[in-house]
């Protein structure tokens, strides 16, 4: 059922600011996208079989605002990719583990996923990711 670890999602105030260290320093590559369903601009930098995901808030009101808010910057979550989430997810509700998202959704890059509510993952937000045809 599990691939591999996707990214690792980091909330970040400011997205400039924060590729100073992920792009400039260490060099990484990033491509940016916005989400709106989301409310969220995202920086992806691709680090060996895994990426780093940087979260910046559209909206003081969206998932990451209301995070940075309650907590500041920091890691907000740890994406696993799965071949098949609908599977996925049917397999974890049968086991009890409490969804935030029932149906997948579309995210950054296109793909499809689903959280999974950090109550069921002693207190980490976990985000499965369908892999793509391609990858």
């Amino acid at each position: 059922m599990l691939n591999k670890i996707d990214h690792i999602g980091i909330a970040v105030r400011n997205l400039d600011e924060a590729l100073r260290f992920y792009r400039d320093a260490l060099g990484l590559e990033v491509e940016i996208e916005e989400v709106p369903a989301q409310q969220v601009r995202v920086a992806m930098l691709p680090i060996g079989e895994s990426r780093i995901e940087l979260l910046e808030s559209t909206s003081p009101d969206g998932p990451i605002g209301r995070f940075i808010e309650k907590r500041g910057e920091g890691i907000q979550h740890i994406c696993i990719q799965v071949a098949d989430i609908a599977a996925a997810l049917e397999q974890l509700r049968a086991h009890g583990v409490r969804l935030i998202d029932r149906e997948p959704r579309i995210g950054a890059g296109g793909h499809r996923v689903a959280f999974l509510h950090p109550a069921s993952a002693s207190g980490v937000l976990i985000e499965l990711s369908e892999a793509l045809p391609a990858e």
